[in-house]
């Protein structure tokens, strides 16, 4: 006995059984659960729910039962799963927000668009909806195939006998095993015009097909866009459209306007929109919204959105798209299942599969009607037999000894079939008036059209279909509907202006050499009298500006950094700010050497730029635009030629001033002026032109633009002496030239040009050394020189250090005091 035991056990690896179980657990879902059949659109719930409400009389025509009735009954009979998901299924069928054509008819509360529940089924009553009637008419014909329950109890169909195509009007969703499925509801009046015509013209192309059937028609209306989206769909069975709300901008009195929303893209839960909506307005992320109200009533749906005065209602409503569900990206993905199979099917497909299923349906029942007509004639005229003989009929009846003895005694005397000797034997007497031949013979006529009709339906395709289109036509007739949602051939490109998002403030704008930025408000800024820098940083650039400005930020690294003003962290005056590594990262010797603020980023203007090893170029603006990463890198604006190389300095030059002249110094104490219309405007990833011809080992330490008019520079060399100078001291020459020395050159221990930049009686020049100190230098208290002399001693290296670098110490600005 242990052997017999032993021998029923079976090695499998883990594997094995896993791969064995889930491939039958996977068919089970994708066959039998989640994805609806190409033929009625139905899932298998969805069916039994139907079937089992008609099989219950629980129909449109007659009154509401509870839906706990209903689903205890196609739990018990036909589907043994949980209730909930059959009442899940059973309400969704019944919302109107969600089916074109809705199934069930339900009292009570069944959920609404904003995401509410549905009353427990105790409490809430339904039946089927009339075009129901159209799925489940003739089922009771041997229409359809049927097949045992889950217990072999009863018997349940395979599928609806689906009078109309019921996948594409009230659409699909659906998640499986590998498989998913996304069809959009359609119009009822178009989707039976599209298969009318395919009945007609079986080859017709998809593009014939889809002037009857546009695309998706949402029962909760919207507006579609993307006609390209749509025909993939339709081709292939996968395709993306934007489906965007229905709305409009009204006028209000005190110059004000509000924004109404009265259709929403399908599936949209509506109070969480609203609830997204007036999120953005207390974050503030768009400026003009003072209040979100959900006005929504019996009369229908209703979202308004109150403005500021003078508020861009045109740019918050894009942003308004672009950023909530007011406007969603659909995907189609049809997917159904067709011969037992998944398949990914497109338009033609569909109609052409759900014609197939007609035309089956409609012979399976014509095949049943004959029959009926057929064994109903055959007794017809038994019986009108029997009362042309009738006397004779009664004689042998009378002379039988019992109901058996009289069938074959007439069958025998007579040559009457079984059935209809049934049918005499079991007539009665009344119906032996001489009236009732007359009756037969009627019934005789009409029974012989009508078989005449069948036989003609099954010998005759064209009558087929002639059945098929006329049943559908009067399914139209019933049942249609104007289309709901619009349909726009092209996705309207949403441009979101930044005044929309930023209230336009006045603010401060710091950046610092070291490389930290902040921006403060006016108030905060008028209440510190620090700004929050460490004693070897300095401001590069500190202006007052707005919110909607644009912020472009040079290293001499040759890096540009573009910050839009709203952007910048709001710090208070006396706080250091953010630190450029934080978000674009600097190399530990990058700092600083420029910024600019800018109105817009529409300039005209071109950049200046000169690099350490002598080469200079002009980049326009439009070559600096910021790309899409500009939050986390840094541009390119100039090609450096190795990593001992630097950018000199940075200029930016409207389009207006192009007589200025460039004005350079080498380290080695020469200097250059020429016309800056000499150098070549090339893109940022380029190194220039030639700017001076260097001696070996000499670098530019500066340039500055100049107009033809007088100006004055002041140059401080490594061994501490300031000189002040006149550009007309260096004679005007061409680009790419030595150019004439600037100091006098002495046999020992000569001067070196350390920094150079331009001055004015109202500059104070604040020179750096190489042990992180400053001095200042007021320009007016030295005279100026010519370029033969040195200038004068103003600070001991020794002391302080070298002098590594000047920069102009900032004035108060009137306008800050404001």
């Amino acid at each position: 006995m242990a052997k017999q035991q032993g021998q029923k056990i079976q090695e499998l690896s883990f594997e094995e059984v896993m791969g064995e179980r889930f491939g039958r657990y996977s068919k089970y879902i994708i066959q039998e659960r989640a994805l609806p059949d190409i033929r009625d659109g139905l899932k298998p719930v969805q069916r039994r729910i139907l079937y089992a409400m008609a099989k219950d009389g629980n129909t449109y025509d007659k009154g509401f039962r509870k839906s706990a009735k209903s689903v205890g009954n196609v739990m018990g009979n036909f589907h043994p799963h949980g209730d909930s998901s059959i009442y899940e299924a059973m309400v969704r069928m019944s919302q109107s927000w969600k089916n074109r054509a809705p199934l069930i008819q339900m009292h009570g509360n069944n959920g609404s668009m904003d995401g509410d529940p549905p009353a427990a089924m105790r409490y809430t009553e339904a039946r089927l909806s009339k075009i129901s009637g159209e799925l489940l008419a003739d089922i009771d014909k041997e229409t359809v195939d049927m097949v045992l329950n889950f217990d072999d109890t009863e018997y349940e169909p395979t599928v609806l006998p689906a009078g109309f195509p019921n996948l594409l009007v009230n659409g699909a969703t659906g998640i499986s095993a590998g498989y998913a499925t996304e069809i959009p509801p359609h119009n009822l009046n178009e989707v039976i015009d599209g298969i009318m015509y395919l009945m007609d013209h079986p080859d017709a192309s998809l593009d014939k097909i889809m002037t009857f059937v546009k695309g998706p028609d949402f029962p909760t209306g919207a507006i579609v866009q993307g006609a390209d989206g749509i025909r993939k769909a339709f081709e292939t069975g996968r395709g993306k459209i934007i489906v965007r709300s229905k709305t409009s901008i009204q006028d209000v009195k005190g110059n004000r306007q509000q924004i109404v929303i009265t259709e929403l893209p399908y599936e949209v839960n509506k109070a969480n929109l609203v609830k997204k909506i007036d999120e953005i307005r207390v974050l503030k992320k768009v400026d003009g919204i003072s209040e979100v109200r959900d006005e929504t009533d019996r009369h229908g749906l209703s979202i308004v959105i109150d403005l500021k005065r003078n508020a861009d209602a045109q740019g918050i409503l894009n942003y308004l798209l672009k950023n909530t569900e007011l406007q969603i990206a659909y995907n189609y993905n049809m997917v159904a299942i067709s011969h037992m199979q998944p398949v990914q099917a497109g338009l033609i497909e569909i109609l052409q599969a759900y014609i197939e299923h007609r035309e089956d349906v409609v012979t399976r029942r014509t095949k049943y009607n004959l029959k009926k007509a057929s064994d109903r004639l055959h007794i017809i005229n038994g019986l009108m037999k029997a009362l042309s003989i009738l006397n004779d009929v009664i004689k042998t009846i009378r002379a039988s000894q019992n109901k058996k003895s009289a069938k074959e005694n007439l069958m025998k005397a007579y040559d009457f079939s079984e059935k209809q000797a049934e049918a005499i034997v079991s007539l009665q007497l009344y119906r032996l008036t001489n009236t009732d031949i007359t009756a037969l013979q009627k019934e005789s006529d009409e029974l012989n059209k009508q078989i005449m009709s069948y036989q003609k339906i099954l010998n005759d395709p064209k009558e087929l279909k002639r059945v098929i289109k006329s049943e559908l036509r009067h399914v139209e007739k019933e049942y249609g509907s104007p289309r709901k949602t619009q349909i726009e051939a092209e996705v309207s490109d949403l441009k979101v202006d930044t005044s929309v998002m930023v209230a336009d403030d006045d603010v401060m704008v710091m950046v610092s050499h070291d490389g930290y930025l902040k921006r403060s408000s006016m108030r905060s800024f008028q209440a510190s009298a620090e700004d929050g820098l460490k004693d070897v940083d300095y401001p590069v650039l500190q202006v007052k500006t707005h919110t909607l400005a644009h912020l472009y930020i040079f290293t001499n690294y040759g890096h540009m950094i573009y910050r839009p003003v709203h952007e910048i962290l709001d710090a208070h005056w006396k706080d250091a700010g953010e630190h450029l590594s934080q978000t674009v990262g600097l190399a530990s010797d990058e700092s600083v050497i420029a910024a600019y603020i800018f109105e817009d980023l529409d300039q005209t203007g071109q950049f200046v730029m000169a690099s350490t090893d002598g080469y200079i170029k002009q980049t326009s603006f439009a070559d600096l635009k910021p790309g899409r990463t500009y939050k986390s890198h840094p541009q390119q604006a100039i090609k450096l030629h190795d990593d001992h190389v630097r950018l000199a300095d940075i200029y930016y030059v409207a389009g207006d001033e192009a007589d200025l002249q460039v004005v350079s110094a080498s380290h080695k104490g020469y200097g250059l002026r020429f016309a800056l219309s000499e150098v070549s405007t090339m893109g940022a990833r380029t190194r220039g032109v030639k700017l001076m011809d260097l001696k070996p080992e000499d670098t530019i330490v500066d340039f500055v633009l100049v107009s033809p008019d007088a100006h004055e520079v002041g140059i401080i060399t490594q061994r501490g002496a300031f000189k002040k100078m006149n550009v007309t001291e260096i004679p005007v020459m061409s680009r790419a030239r030595r150019g004439v020395q600037i100091l006098r050159e002495l046999k020992r221990n000569p001067h070196r040009i350390a920094a150079m930049t331009l001055v004015t009686p109202a500059t104070t020049l604040m020179v750096e050394t190489d042990q992180q100190q400053f001095f200042a230098i007021d320009p007016t208290q030295y005279p100026s020189g010519d370029r033969y002399s040195n200038g004068s001693f103003v600070l001991d290296p020794d002391e302080i250090g070298a002098p590594s670098g000047v920069h102009l110490k900032r004035l108060p600005d009137p306008e800050d005091e404001n």
